[in-house]
């Protein structure tokens, strides 16, 4: 197994917050992975790819993303952005900042959600930008400590709000613990993550949790917004994703392995899934990944 570039943050214990802004050209850091949250805001960067775990796109003019799971790869990449004046506002801080204690507080709970998305990568609508935009722009000018503290928190709390965030990288690959939901939907995810690979049908998943197939496939869509058959795919094509990261199997293996087993079937969902061939797709990790 590749190790990755393993980043140590210039945040030291006396801080809250790390701020950094920056202008320039291209991207040049690689992908890599670090203990500290990390949210990241790009101005001007049209073209620029974004790589979180296993999303990769391509952002436009504005660019907000958080992240929040330790060790979890990401980074931005030059892509096809030919901007010759980029503006990167970067913010990092400890995980211990927020105690449990603090985050099970009321006034916290929207935060706290968002820390337990954002452990796959999160990232924000224009919308939600342009709503905390005022608050980035001047965050690194802000000379008072204790002020730019203040104003960190506010965007964190604004940012907790927003109803269209979107998460990136798969559970599969991430592999973090699923979020607090309905004892019927973990028992069926907690045998989908531990039988992908297998041929499995609707009726043995929906006899799992006592419900006949048809009950179970509005009732698992409704408590997860995905059908039975889009969350297989997607655990699948997580795994596959850090396969493609991890190992030297080849292509066709991994496809069987993951369930697919049609190796052109599989070419197929995971370029309209993911952007990439699985081919492609083990090149940019290739040529992103740092070997320490």
């Amino acid at each position: 197994m590749s190790t990755i570039f393993r980043e140590i943050t210039p945040l030291s214990e006396k801080d809250c917050f790390y701020i950094v802004e920056r202008h320039k050209s291209e991207f040049l850091y690689p992908l890599h992975s670090h203990r500290d949250f990390e949210l990241n805001f790009i101005e001007n960067g049209q073209g620029v790819r974004r790589v979180v775990g296993d999303s990769v796109e391509t952002i436009g003019p504005y660019e907000l993303t958080l992240v929040a799971g330790i060790d979890l790869e990401h980074g931005w990449q030059q892509g096809t952005c030919t901007e010759n004046d980029i503006r990167e506002i970067t913010i990092q801080f400890s995980p211990e900042l927020f105690s449990r204690e603090t985050l099970n507080r009321g006034q916290f709970a929207s935060i706290s959600r968002m820390f337990t998305r954002a452990e796959h990568g999160l990232t924000f609508s224009m919308k939600t930008i342009m709503k905390v935009y005022s608050l980035i722009d001047s965050l690194a000018s802000v000379s008072e400590p204790f002020e730019q503290y203040l104003q960190c928190l506010k965007i964190l709390y604004e940012l907790s709000l927003a109803e269209d965030s979107r998460v990136l990288a798969s559970s599969s690959f991430v592999r973090t613990n699923p979020d607090p939901e309905s004892r019927r939907v973990k028992k069926v995810k907690q045998y989908v993550s531990e039988h992908y690979a297998e041929d499995i049908k609707l009726d043995k998943l929906a006899g799992l949790v006592g419900m006949a197939p048809s009950a179970f496939s509005r009732f698992f869509r409704q408590h997860t917004g995905r059908t039975v058959m889009d969350y297989l795919i997607d655990v699948r094509l997580g795994n596959a994703a850090r396969m493609l990261v991890d190992t030297s199997q080849s292509i066709s293996e991994i496809s069987f392995r993951c369930g697919f087993n049609n190796l052109s079937n599989f070419n197929r969902i995971f370029k309209a899934k993911r952007g990439y061939t699985p081919r492609d797709f083990r090149t940019l990790f290739k040529k992103t990944r740092v070997f320490v």
